[in-house]
């Protein structure tokens, strides 16, 4: 692993944040949370057994364990990061994936709000109206050309013309992504009390965590992952891992008191942090197939070894491959490079540090994995039973093949998202579902009164699924070849996330009672003397604080 270079501005001098006014002697000054996305319970447990001398193991030596913390379902990473952030989950932040659906909103891109339907009715007239598909992910970003390949190279920022559209005060306008979330974040509360905040993440689309204000973080920095028809880093670990050592750069440079980019600024955020994506792609690979746009003389030989190899896991006890070691490595490296540089600025000990993941993947056991094909078109081969069962089938197919507009939506991973364009079919495409689950891979169908003991009634909520369907354990619904795992769902594997809460005044303890992960949010408030209820979610869904802190 190589260590991080460091600019000659770093040597500047350091000035801290503006103080959050502390309450009692268990206060700190600054908060940093990083998401391993994928990192499992196991995974922490496993590493560190196996790496005693690792930052992991250093950082669970001074603090807590949470060895069945799970996340909030669903474990997309949108809910994911709002768990950690808002304190909530669709409850309240109301985002089910980053490609989803919203009943008032019009089509990415629709900037007149015409809101037409491609009816997948052959020969169909188009029928105007609200709601569609809305996107969330690499495809809202700015594009420019990469110099040295002359493919699409994102700007990490956002076009506005390629978001949703809704219509306010009879003006058609663009739905960034923190307008669409429905709660506050910690990012804006702490800076209602004067501190300073700071996040970086895969894609701009993680203007998300911004807040409903938009003005929540002061230095956000995203560099794109994937680019659309250009470098998809996430082929290969490697090239991952290189994409989310510039977020560490990135994390060095606030804590020397900088920008994320090295420029001045006011001092160190109070509350600030990363995800990483290194070991969620790890755990996904089919083969690494590194791209040589991101391998340098660095990585050259790593690249040539891990080069066609299965990523995962090698058996059901969570052994991983060597291409899911490497990002393993990788991160703990870029986690010693952090805790360095805290050190180097006297900031480790009033720092607490969180280390843990948006969600887990699915399965851990690779003779578990299932790829059927897509859960709608798994419909669309059953034979049905009855006219009933051919109106939900049908209802299922219109949603699939919906470009855009309000004849909803198909959604799936390791869990199938419904949004009907007539919601009076739900009841039966419910019973369609089940009456089949042996043929779809079903375990569980959540529809009416059961959505509802959950989440939102889809009745009265514009973005909430008429049906959530979770499979059989280890079923991922998709054709590709590429991928061992995936994550969405509600399974173990995808909820269970490691989560080590650390500061050299804590001393070693593993909680095995089950906390959230959304208990993060109120957490990192109660380590600042913030009242935790500042956070719309937290009063809503009555969140707590973690145990034993």
């Amino acid at each position: 692993m190589r260590l991080v270079s460091f600019a000659a501005a770093l040597s500047l001098a350091v000035s801290l944040s503006p103080a959050v006014q502390a309450h009692d002697s268990e206060q700190y000054e600054r908060v940093l949370l990083i998401s391993v996305d994928g990192l499992h319970a196991l995974d922490v447990a496993r590493y560190r057994d196996s790496h005693p001398n690792s930052t992991l193991a250093q950082l669970a030596r001074h603090g807590i364990t949470y060895s069945n913390a799970r996340t909030p379902a669903n474990s997309d990473s949108f809910p994911g990061l709002l768990a950690l952030v808002t304190g909530g989950s669709p409850v309240t932040g109301d985002l089910f994936y980053d490609v989803s659906y919203d009943r008032s909103y019009f089509a990415n891109g629709d900037s007149t709000c015409a809101g037409t339907v491609n009816d997948p009715a052959p020969g169909a007239s188009q029928t105007p109206g609200k709601g569609s598909t809305i996107a969330f992910d690499e495809s809202i970003d700015l594009y420019g050309t990469d110099p040295k390949t002359g493919l699409p190279l994102s700007k990490n920022v956002i076009d506005p013309t390629a978001l949703p559209f809704q219509i306010v005060n009879n003006r058609c306008v663009p739905v960034f992504p923190h307008e669409a979330l429905k709660t506050n974040t910690i990012f804006e509360v702490v800076k209602a009390h004067g501190g300073l905040t700071a996040w970086m993440d895969k894609h701009p689309a993680y203007d998300l965590v911004r807040g409903p204000s938009g003005a929540g973080v002061d230095d956000l920095y995203t560099p794109e992952v994937t680019n659309v028809g250009g470098l998809d880093n996430t082929v290969s670990v490697i090239c991952t891992h290189e994409n989310d050592h510039l977020k560490t750069v990135g994390l060095i440079n606030q804590i020397h008191g900088l920008t994320h980019d090295g420029k001045p600024a006011r001092g160190v955020p109070t509350v600030f942090g990363t995800d990483y994506q290194a070991v969620s792609v790890g755990q996904k690979l089919a083969n690494d197939t590194p791209d040589p746009a991101c391998i340098n003389a660095a990585t050259a030989n790593d690249a040539a070894r891990l080069a066609g190899h299965s990523g995962g896991y090698l058996d059901g006890s969570g052994t991983p491959t060597d291409v899911l070691a490497y990002a393993l490595d990788a991160v703990d490296s870029d986690l010693g490079a952090i805790v360095d540089a805290l050190k180097q600025q006297r900031l480790y000990d009033s720092t607490l540090i969180i280390v843990t993941a948006k969600h887990g993947q699915s399965p851990i056991n690779p003779v578990k994995i299932n790829k059927p094909g897509h859960f709608a078109d798994l419909v669309a081969n059953l034979i049905p039973a009855s006219a009933a069962e051919a109106a939900a089938q049908e209802a299922v197919n219109i949603a699939n093949n919906c470009g855009s507009g309000p004849c909803g939506f198909a959604q799936d991973d390791d869990i199938a998202l419904l949004w009907l364009q007539d919601p009076t079919q739900t009841a039966n495409v419910a019973a369609l579902i089940n009456n089949h689950a042996k043929e779809l891979f079903v375990d569980e169908v959540m529809a009416g009164d059961e959505i509802k003991l959950k989440f939102n009634d889809p009745r009265h909520d514009n973005r909430t699924p008429d049906i959530i369907v979770q499979p059989q354990y280890g079923v991922v619904y998709t054709t590709s070849k590429k991928k061992n795992a995936e994550h969405g769902g509600f399974s173990f594997g995808d909820t269970n996330v490691g989560l080590v809460v650390s500061n050299p005044r804590l001393a070693e303890r593993t909680i095995k009672t089950l906390v959230l992960t959304s208990q993060v949010a109120a957490t990192i408030l109660s380590s600042l003397g913030i009242e935790p209820d500042e956070l719309h979610a937290v009063r809503v869904e009555g969140t707590r604080v973690l145990p034993g802190l």
